[in-house]
């Protein structure tokens, strides 16, 4: 059977022919998915992630996932429900709600917004976060979403990368937070040429060498590991396979693939996990190894062991939360277009400390927290 060709090539038939009424369709999606971003990001942003922060970085986490989760769920409902694709779970049943460093193989540019399906049905899909390259902090509007949900951005770099992710991972160790932090340890997604070098890399260096993923970058899953450990409840060892080929962004938005996406969850409790760095670092690499196998058999059966982990998303509750989502847009567009001049003012304004903050990586720190600095910083100095 054919299962995830490279997304390079032309020659594989995407599973659902691209009609007209499939761009339409398509195009209209993608306009209400930016719009609602943008309207929900002007309007609830300074209030929940700027303004209550400033009294409670807890709260404002709550405040900030519960509205920015509800219009992350717009992608499952678009994924499953509009454009019927079949996301099948298999491995480890896992519990809800427990905050989880997820590491995941990396076949494509969507992989990471498949994670949102097993998010949202965790009740999860709020928490999670991602570490992912700065160039994506860049994009408009999206850019803007990374920030306030505070992902991770990297140089890919790790002399210049470090520093900067033990101190955001510093601020994500309060277990009252839930938190899903997702990992891609190939910290790039998966060609033919990425995997040759990769296996030369392996070759040269007495590793094992890999088909079906590239070998896995192990520093940065120990800093994670090293600063999250003691407030997690478990790791989750993600395997994403594709039937036919791999999806590209905009197949997705057109619905033309994939026709199935599967995923296969093995859930690690922090004790079966080392403590060492070397040792961590050899575990994920065996991890890897395993993950190869499993889609090399992916590829032979076309499916993974253990399957229906997870049941299905409820369509009353997506249309519910789509209709909500798209309610509030419509009532800050027309404030924003009809009514006081002050709205269109507090929307340039925000859009202004949006853009600022996410280019300058600026998050507001508590006024309590803030004062106290000071005040010790004031002692140290007269003593």
């Amino acid at each position: 059977m054919e299962v995830c060709s490279s997304h390079n090539s032309d020659v594989v038939l995407k599973h659902r022919p691209l009609t007209a009424l499939r761009v339409l369709r398509g195009l209209l999606c993608l306009l209400v998915i930016l719009s609602t971003a943008f309207m929900m990001l002007v309007y609830c942003a300074p209030v929940t992630a700027v303004a209550l922060r400033l009294f409670s970085i807890h709260y404002s986490r709550k405040a900030t996932s519960y509205l920015f989760g509800a219009w992350l769920a717009l992608w499952p409902f678009l994924f499953e429900k509009i454009n019927n694709t079949k996301v099948v779970f298999s491995g480890d049943t896992v519990p809800s709600k427990e905050r989880i460093l997820l590491i995941a193989n990396h076949r494509t540019e969507v992989d990471w917004m498949y994670l949102w399906d097993l998010a949202l049905r965790k009740g999860s899909i709020g928490y999670i976060k991602y570490i992912l390259k700065s160039s994506l902090m860049r994009l408009p509007v999206f850019g803007w979403v990374f920030h306030i949900l505070e992902f991770i951005s990297v140089e890919r770099k790790w002399e210049l990368d470090e520093p900067n992710m033990r101190q955001m991972l510093s601020t994500l160790t309060d277990p009252q937070d839930p938190l899903w932090l997702a990992v891609f340890p190939e910290g790039t997604d998966f060609t033919e040429q990425k995997c040759i070098r990769s296996q030369k890399y392996a070759s040269e260096n007495a590793l094992p060498i890999l088909q079906q993923v590239l070998l896995p970058k192990t520093k940065g899953f120990s800093a994670c590991l090293d600063v999250l450990r003691s407030s997690l409840d478990a790791v989750y060892d993600v395997t994403i396979g594709y039937k036919r080929q791999c999806p590209l962004f905009m197949d997705n938005v057109f619905g033309v693939d994939p026709s199935e996406v599967h995923i296969h969850i093995q859930r690690f409790s922090l004790d079966e996990i080392p403590i060492s760095e070397d040792e961590a670092a050899a575990w994920l690499i065996d991890r890897f190894h395993i993950k190869d196998q499993l889609l090399s058999d992916f590829i032979a059966e076309g499916h993974f062991p253990h399957q229906g982990s997870e049941g299905d998303l409820s369509s009353l509750n997506c249309l519910v939360n789509s209709a909500a989502v798209i309610a509030f847009t419509g009532t800050c567009t027309y404030l924003t277009l009809f009514s006081s001049i002050w709205f269109r003012i507090y929307v340039a304004l925000s859009c202004a400390y949006l853009a600022s903050a996410t280019y300058l990586n600026i998050r507001p720190v508590p006024i309590v927290g803030f004062l106290d600095s000071l005040f010790i910083r004031k002692t140290s100095c007269s003593v």
